[in-house]
């Protein structure tokens, strides 16, 4: 992530634009560290978000919904008082540093004109939300820092605000010349060009540095000592062009995400310096970038959070499923020797003549055998050796009737234990709390799960209904694939038509993917296509030459008592396709 002082200065030239001579209409305290407040002013309204979470903390407006506390927390009380009614008159940064003084004019119980300040300081775990008197006192702050925690600065009711103390050496690119931000490098530490801008330049990120310098040395991370008077012309030229961008432009917000669409990085600049290995977005403001980067950010976080008491569910199955079936198929090879019972019930009987009750041991030749040979069968001496004969075939068919009853048992175990694959699957690729609900939902209506969640009227919620993903092949057709197995039944077996065309990678985890063909022929290129949605869409994600079938939609069929998503097909041709995560993203429909 990139807060930096130069991206603080953009959002503050953002914010202020609207809300100067703004009055504060509402305050509302989400969380401990989480402040908005509802602007008004002419002609609109918004909510600015102010955070001193450690991981997050930050300033901007939001569209977000957040669940405030039935009781307001006594902060949320004291700023009530103090700014209920409050004009917002300037917004200060100190510097490039990441600080920032909201000014508010306001009155005091007695009617008097006041300043009421409110510092934001972004400092990773040390970041504060304070607020300050026209006497530059403290009134109150989110973080109270008292002795104990800090001996040099102490943020408590009574005490001076100072400011925390300067970054020493570092120059303000909106203060001083380029060139002599150059010159100083020139004269610094022999390091990688990145790093050294970072030891002279306040308020730009690694992100920024690396950039710039990425621009200077056409990607090449080079030591100071090796640039060419070329390089350090194009030096001046882009720290110019960067303090000309600070100063008077409005940049370009811009957030990096990873090939799973993770965010991880945003800045006030287009970056190249990750090539293919990050995708990059634009957005319209600051404040809108930032909203969906901790918004994509935490949501992610609580579903990881919300995943696991299914993960863990979905692998103790598994494991129980896997010791389940090695135990029955021990059994199952045990019961295949019972022909072995009914000839020793056989030798039994054709030597009764031979026999007496209370012998231990028949001794009799084996006549199922070319060799002849004397065998030694077992004898229960409390029986007569007619019924040591009944019982071998007793045990006989007791054998018997286990083998077809575990040959059953095991089918329908290995036959769980690829549903469960196929959930634990859906599970890993799902991306939004709409999907997970889904998952958990086909859970526990599949008994593994049960169902907690319920309405006003204490009776079973509803399930978000949701659409299956939806694709449009270049030759038109739209393309359609199940977030989960509930999904891929619905699709597959009620809302898709015969002649539509169904994918399924080949013996792997994945969703149905069906081209919706409207009695048309469908053309190689939207099958290639399909082909390569379905693989992305499975366990084979990060696989290559993934063996994807398809069929025609009459020739699926689903099993009676099958699991969900499980179905069979017999006639079927396969495509052997790389998972293109570039070309999924660039067909997908909202």
């Amino acid at each position: 992530m990139a807060l930096d002082g130069a991206f603080l200065l953009k959002l503050k030239q953002e914010i202020e634009e609207n809300t100067l001579n703004s009055r504060v209409d509402r305050i509302y305290q989400p969380s401990r560290e989480e402040i908005i407040l509802g602007l008004r002013w002419k002609g609109g309204s918004g909510k600015l978000l102010l955070s001193a979470e450690a991981n997050s903390a930050r300033i901007h407006f939001t569209k977000a919904s957040y669940e405030n506390p039935k009781a307001p927390p006594m902060f949320c009380m004291f700023l009530r008082k103090h700014l209920g009614g409050a004009k917002l008159v300037n917004i200060r940064q100190i510097g490039l540093d990441r600080i920032l003084h909201l000014v508010f004019e306001t009155t005091n119980e007695l009617g008097d004109p006041i300043i009421i300040t409110v510092a934001l300081e972004i400092m990773g775990r040390h970041s504060n939300i304070i607020v300050i008197d026209q006497e530059n006192r403290v009134l109150d702050a989110v973080k109270r820092v008292g002795q104990e925690m800090s001996s040099v600065r102490q943020i408590l009711p009574g005490i001076h605000y100072l400011l925390p103390p300067p970054q020493l050496g570092k120059k303000n690119l909106l203060e001083v010349d380029s060139w002599q931000v150059v010159e100083a490098i020139r004269q610094g530490r022999d390091v990688e060009l990145s790093k050294a801008l970072m030891e002279q330049i306040s308020g730009i990120s690694p992100l920024v540095a690396r950039e710039v310098a990425g621009l200077v040395t056409r990607g090449t991370e080079l030591q100071v000592s090796a640039l060419s008077q070329e390089m350090w012309d194009k030096l001046g030229f882009q720290l110019g062009r960067l303090a000309k961008l600070l100063r008077q432009e409005k940049g370009t917000p811009t957030i990096l995400f990873d090939l799973d669409e993770k965010p991880r990085e945003f800045s006030f600049l287009e970056i190249h310096q990750y090539g293919r290995m990050r995708l990059s977005r634009e957005y319209e403001s600051y404040s809108e970038l930032l909203d969906h980067f901790y918004s994509e950010r935490d949501l992610r976080e609580r579903i990881k959070q919300r995943s696991n008491d299914l993960l863990r569910l979905l692998a103790n199955t598994s494991d129980r499923l896997i010791r389940k079936l090695a135990v029955q198929r021990q059994e199952l090879l045990t019961s295949t020797q019972r022909g072995q019972l009914k000839e020793y019930g056989d030798l039994i009987q054709a030597n009764l003549y031979q026999l007496n009750k209370g012998d231990r041991i028949a001794k009799v030749v084996n006549y199922f055998s070319q060799e002849m040979e004397e065998v030694e069968i077992e004898l229960d001496p409390t029986l007569t050796p007619s019924q040591n004969a009944q019982r071998y075939y007793s045990d006989y068919r007791k054998a018997d009737t286990a083998e077809k009853k575990l040959q059953a048992l095991i089918t329908e175990g290995e036959q769980e234990l690829v549903y469960i694959d196929s959930v634990f699957d859906m599970l890993t690729r799902a991306r939004t709390e709409g999907e997970l609900n889904a998952i958990r939902g086909e859970l526990a209506e599949q008994g593994y799960l049960r169902r907690t969640t319920k309405n006003k009227n204490g009776k079973p919620q509803r399930e978000e209904k949701l659409p299956p993903m939806r694709y449009r092949s270049t030759d038109g057709f739209l393309i359609l694939s199940g977030r989960n197995n509930l999904q891929n039944d619905k699709l597959t077996l009620k809302e898709s038509r015969n002649y539509d065309i169904w994918f399924h990678t080949q013996k792997i985890p994945g969703s149905h993917t069906i081209v919706i063909s409207e009695g048309k022929k469908v053309p190689n290129k939207t099958l290639e296509q399909a082909a390569i949605i379905a693989a992305y869409n499975s366990k084979a994600r990060e696989s290559s030459k993934v063996p994807v079938d398809y069929t025609y939609i009459k020739n699926v069929k689903k099993p009676n008592g099958a699991k969900p998503g499980m179905v069979i097909y017999e006639t079927y041709e396969t495509a052997v396709v790389n998972p293109d995560e570039q070309l999924v993203n660039s067909l997908r429909e909202g």
